[in-house]
């Protein structure tokens, strides 16, 4: 069965240093897809709001074609015209995303907040000898290839974009082939603060805390903005310096999570975590920031993709599974087990560390899924009780 290889669409980003005409090329199409997203969403909200008329993506492209022949509008046509097509696109992604109850209502983009970037496909790119030029410029992109492409992929769409630190970035959607080789182990894994990730086998891996270890650059850098007048060239220098700390701090965390994430999935077959609702968990002002720092959303999600690309089983246990409290030698339920405790013993005498016994928990009760079905894998839409969380354990 490892025999077996599977294709999977990945995404390859890789920086670029463009020149000034491409700059201003990339900047001027990142304000039509802007402009175009903003118009659709809005003449679509107009459309059921006054006359209950639902519009589609095919109704917005005949509005596009329109718009590009208006005199004010003309600059439109000055740009590729598959971005814009794109943007339509999206929104009506966005659109489905809301029916189906997965999103909220769009929103329109902001020109200050929004994330600068713009969607190619083949018709509007050439790629050829590891050169990529985009439609409407002559010379290809200056693309450092930090690592290579899958041997002979060709890319199906290109996304350009250029984040709030000013950095220019390309991704390059493709086809990969991936042998999902065996992995004997089986690992229960409980998130934490003091340590990021304790595992069912006693390893426990050390928070890196990369937001407080720049927190005192980040606090001058935000200190410095806040002190220049708005509007003026030294606010900008100053926005673009809180940026870079900010940049840093997210790559670095992005760049320990992958690492983690790839060693696990290649080293396990079945890998059990918790159900954590960190968008509650966050809501504890005395946590938030600890808790933001850690991460343990972008990890999931990492840990779900990689997982489906290997083959490996992923299970997930329900959030109000008392993993802390109960014993994992004779299955005792403590009656109270407040954070602070980090060591306990049961009424059976066994010793045990907090975090390593619930990452065992864990994996007991992952376990118990596959071979008789208990019910611990939670329903995402189900699951959201209004409960406040810490942990999902309680205080008391």
């Amino acid at each position: 069965m490892w025999a077996v290889s599977r294709t999977v669409k990945r995404a390859f980003k890789y920086r670029f240093y463009p020149t000034l005409e491409q700059a201003a090329e990339l900047a001027r199409t990142f304000g039509c897809v802007r402009l175009v997203y903003n118009m659709a969403l809005h003449a679509r909200t107009e459309a059921w709001t006054l006359r209950r008329e639902g519009v589609g993506y095919n109704a917005t492209s005949a509005l596009l074609t329109g718009w590009k022949k208006t005199e004010e509008l003309a600059f439109l046509n000055e740009v590729s015209c598959v971005p814009l097509q794109q943007a339509l696109r999206h929104l009506q992604v966005a659109f489905t995303n809301f029916w189906a109850k997965r999103a909220g209502y769009p929103s329109f983009k902001s020109k200050k907040r929004s994330r600068r970037s713009a969607e190619y496909t083949t018709s509007a790119f050439r790629f050829r000898d590891g050169e990529l030029t985009l439609a409407k410029m002559s010379q290809p992109l200056n693309i450092v290839w930090s690592r290579p492409l899958p041997a002979g992929a060709s890319p199906s769409t290109v996304t350009v974009s250029q984040d709030a630190a000013g950095r220019w970035f390309v991704s390059l959607l493709c086809n990969d082939t991936i042998t999902p080789v065996p992995a004997p182990g089986t690992v229960g894994i409980d998130a934490g603060l003091t340590h990021l990730l304790t595992l069912s086998t006693g390893e426990k891996v050390t928070n890196p805390r990369h937001e407080r270890a720049d927190r005192q650059r980040l606090a001058r850098a935000q200190r410095d903005l806040a002190r220049k007048e708005k509007g003026s060239a030294n606010r900008a220098k100053a926005r673009l310096k809180a940026a870079r700390v900010h940049a840093r701090i997210a790559d670095r965390r992005r760049d320990h999570l992958h690492k983690l994430t790839t060693r696990l999935v290649r080293e396990n077959q079945t890998l059990v975590i918790e159900d954590l609702t960190v968008s509650n968990m966050v809501k504890n002002r005395s946590l938030a920031r600890a808790i933001s720092d850690a991460g343990w959303r972008q990890f999931r999600t990492m840990l779900e993709y990689k997982a489906d690309w290997h083959g490996r089983n992923l299970i997930t246990v329900d959030r109000w599974f008392p993993s802390s409290k109960l014993c994992s030698t004779c299955g005792a339920l403590a009656d109270r087990m407040p954070l602070n405790v980090r060591s306990w013993t049961c009424r059976c005498g066994s010793v045990h560390d907090r975090d390593v016994n619930a990452a065992r928990n864990i994996l007991a009760a992952g376990l118990a899924v596959t071979a008789c079905g208990d019910g611990v894998r939670p329903q995402r839409e189900s699951s959201r009780t209004g409960r406040s969380s810490a942990k999902q354990e309680t205080r008391g």
